[in-house]
């Protein structure tokens, strides 16, 4: 049997519908968020360590120049080690057709018999290539996708100089590569970057590795960690030219997965507590105004034997109704829009499978904080109905002292109408609930203001990168440091206007307990086709006296200027270098540092030496001059700027740019539904006085200002603190947001402020369209009837 309290409940909750609405979306919105972030990080996680398990994916790499095949087993036989598997890797130009720069690809070997012991492929179609069929290859899915190749179609490959074809008899995926970039870049593009697969027979011949190999793979043993092993790893391939060892924390697709994954951990702790904060506060006023309103009622049931224990499990029954079914609501919404996700980051990464799983965690910490907040939100309120004994509460409560706000409107009555004065008197007479509801609307309003200043960041990145800093036209990389007198046969080339020298060499570098695996760039003093700016966007000279660091860089090394920067250079003759920090550049991507060009080379006893160059060329000459730059054998790759900009573009749009489209179109719906609530929060506390309003003969649209005026005036409010909020919010959001490969600003740019603050409005517009509805609907008669 229902007690007369649960349909007491039923019918408050049908009478308030649409205020239960709204503060459903926002908790349902919190939980939602909270659902989809947390489904989706540990989709990514389990997905990521499935395929790397089950394709058992390397621990460590250790690069050599040449190393024999018999070291394999003196590698094995370090304490911790599980496996090894030597391989050889080269770099490879694959030429793409006429009127194209060739593409640069990555070439690995597989064993002549059988699949790779570590690093296996998962074929997506064909075949392993045969043994002794030394014209088959494996090549990587997403590039054959990218040119529309398939099984059977030729590659013409140059390696080491010498031009061969092959054929693909297979595609493949692999754990190395969830995120492919060519050496030396930071950006993916699967048009411009391949991996090939070849027998180990036939790449040691082309690079002239029999009975040897380049790089080992190692498998570190259960609960071995992988600073135990460095040092002999690392000593054991020092004669054979060991550029050093590194963990897989420092290979470059893991880092980056692990890096997005990071972010939207950020995401999922920063956002939902926003919402929930303010579902919170919403429930606060409802039920405060329902008690308020209630007084009599509560008074008879304390007459009638009910107990205030009883009474305020009524009241929280509401708020419980209303919070787990916005949760549950927003828990089912997550968990649709967590698995959209999670297949679009497949897609994204290149994942063959998918391991979609929920995190337990993120159901309960949403169920259980928005059950909290909305609880929090009223216990202050049912406190009050404990104190209430029936004599009291069947009485008119105390008029307020309005007296203070009188003698302050006072001054204002010559120059302000009825209406007018009765909407000031209003805010003034009930300053903490105005405020609470300027505060909501302002919360809204911070996560649009910051989802649309992160991405107005990511196009200041775009633009900074692109237009300020790189003023070439394309870029060129080679096999191995040339001499410098290559620039001068860059420039010879005829549509070549200007060539800028270009030295990188990879390098550890270390302060204090903080270490980074990068690369130290040598430039000219000034350059000027890829320049080095400051915060100010002006340029920096590249002294001699020291070293210039990127501030994503500084910022991962904790380091200042005058700071003493080791490095230690993971090439030639390995020197140890002790640097002292001139000066930090404005870098959005990457994490750079720079030293002056001939200062490097003489470090490294290699003076005149260059690994690159930055150049402007005639477009109009275009086709000539990429037909010349793939006749030069000692050129590994080709860039033009343009296709480097519109990867970054992609990128940016697609796996972060993905979830900050959703944080945008929940952060519209919450702002709409705050401000909603908001306004009919107020037309359930004046319906009675617009009534009486009607009577004593004001208009419709004379009633209609009188609330949508306090409505008004509160939206207007909260534009500035929105700002305010949301401009600090987005620093947080930029952290998550932020990788290695490219760093987001926080810019004021008015457009997006002015934006955020245009859907607010438009929110109070046809939030005050609906509720001047119901305020020209009102029954006059039967509104007066009711006793407050």
């Amino acid at each position: 049997m229902v007690s007369p309290l649960d349909r007491k409940l039923r019918r408050d909750l049908w009478r308030m519908k649409g205020q239960a609405a709204a503060i459903g979306l926002v908790i349902g919105l919190g939980v939602f968020m909270q659902v989809m972030m947390g489904g989706l990080v540990n989709t990514l996680e389990q997905t990521r360590i499935a395929y790397y398990d089950r394709y058992r994916f390397a621990d460590a790499y250790a690069p050599a120049a040449r190393a024999p095949d018999h070291v394999l087993d003196r590698l094995a036989a370090i304490p911790g080690v599980a496996a090894v598997e030597g391989r050889v890797a080269g770099n490879v130009l694959i030429d793409p057709g006429t009127d194209e720069l060739p593409v640069r690809a990555r070439a690995l070997s597989l064993p002549d018999t059988g699949r790779p012991r570590l690093n296996d492929l998962f074929l997506t179609d064909g075949r392993f290539p045969t043994p002794g069929q030394a014209d088959e290859a494996l090549l990587l899915q997403g590039y054959a996708a990218a040119r529309g190749l398939g099984l059977g179609d030729t590659l013409i490959a140059t390696m080491n100089g010498k031009q061969r074809g092959f054929r693909i008899v297979g595609l493949a995926q692999s754990p190395e590569f969830l995120y492919t970039t060519a050496p030396g870049e930071l950006v993916p593009d699967d048009r411009r970057f391949a991996i090939l697969w070849l027998p180990k027979s036939t790449l040691a011949a082309a690079f002239d590795m029999s009975g040897a190999f380049n790089e080992a793979l190692i498998a570190l043993g259960r609960g071995t960690r992988y600073e135990a092993v460095e040092p002999a790893l690392d000593a054991l391939l020092a004669p054979y030219g060991g550029t050093g060892a590194y963990s897989v924390d420092d290979q470059i697709s893991n880092r980056f997965v692990r890096q997005e994954i990071d972010g939207l951990i950020v995401s999922a702790a920063a956002v939902p507590p926003v919402f929930l904060a303010v579902a919170a506060f919403l429930l606060y006023i409802v039920i405060s105004r329902m008690v308020q309103a209630e007084r009599e009622q509560i008074g008879l049931l304390k007459a009638f034997g009910y107990s205030s224990a009883e009474i305020s499990l009524h009241y929280l029954k509401f708020v419980l109704v209303i919070a787990l079914t916005g949760s549950v609501l927003g828990a089912l919404g997550g968990i649709a829009a967590g698995q959209s996700m999670a297949e679009f980051y497949q897609l994204y990464f290149k994942f063959p499978f998918l391991v979609f799983s929920l995190d337990p965690a993120s159901f309960v910490i949403g169920f259980l904080a928005s059950i909290l907040a909305a609880s929090a939100g009223s216990m202050v309120v049912l406190a009050r109905v404990f104190s209430l004994t029936p004599a009291v509460a069947m009485r008119p409560p105390a008029p307020a002292d309005y007296s203070r706000a009188d003698r302050f409107l006072a001054t204002l009555r010559a120059r302000l109408d009825q209406p007018a004065r009765m909407v000031l008197r209003r805010l003034v007479r009930y300053p903490g609930r105005m405020a609470g509801a300027v505060l909501g609307i302002a919360t809204g309003m911070a996560l649009s203001v910051s989802t649309l200043t992160m991405m107005n960041g990511f196009d200041h990145t775009v633009d900074l990168t692109f237009s300020v800093i790189d003023r070439s036209d394309m870029s060129v990389a080679f096999v191995a440091p040339l001499s410098d007198r290559t620039i001068y046969e860059l420039g010879q080339i005829e549509g070549v206007f200007h060539v800028e020298p270009l030295r990188v060499v990879p390098a550890v570098l270390r302060h204090g307990l903080y270490t980074y695996r990068g690369a130290v760039e040598g430039r000219v003093a000034n350059p000027m086709l890829n320049r080095v700016i400051g915060a100010d966007n002006r340029a920096v000279t590249i002294r001699k006296d020291g070293i210039v660091l990127g501030s994503a860089l500084a910022q991962i090394l904790s380091i200042t200027p005058g700071d003493t920067l080791t490095v230690e250079v993971r090439e030639g003759r390995r020197p140890v270098l002790h640097l002292p920090v001139v000066a930090i550049a404005e870098t959005l991507m990457g994490a750079p540092a720079f030293m002056e060009i001939n200062v490097l080379n003489r470090a490294l006893h290699e003076p005149g030496r260059i690994s690159g160059a930055y150049m402007t060329i005639d477009s109009a000459q275009g086709s000539a001059i990429f037909d010349a730059i793939k006749h030069m054998p000692a050129v590994a790759g080709a860039a033009l700027k343009l296709d480097a900009r519109d990867s970054l573009v992609e990128l940016m749009n697609t796996g972060p740019g993905a979830v900050r489209y959703v944080m945008l179109l929940v952060a519209v719906v919450i702002t709409f539904g705050i401000v909603y609530n908001a306004a009919r929060i107020a037309f359930a506390e004046r319906s009675r006085d617009l009534a009486s309003l009607r009577v004593m003969g004001l208009t419709r649209a004379e009633v209609a200002f009188v609330l949508l005026g306090e409505l008004a005036v509160v939206t207007l409010m909260a534009l500035p603190l929105g700002i305010a909020m949301g401009y600090y919010l987005t620093f947080l959001l930029v952290k998550g947001f932020s990788t290695d490969i490219y760093q987001i600003p926080v810019i004021f740019a008015p457009q997006s402020y002015g934006a955020a603050a245009l859907a607010v409005l438009l929110a109070a517009a046809i939030s005050g369209w609906l509720v001047r509805r119901d305020i020209d609907r009102i029954d006059v008669v039967e509104t007066l009837k009711t006793r407050e």
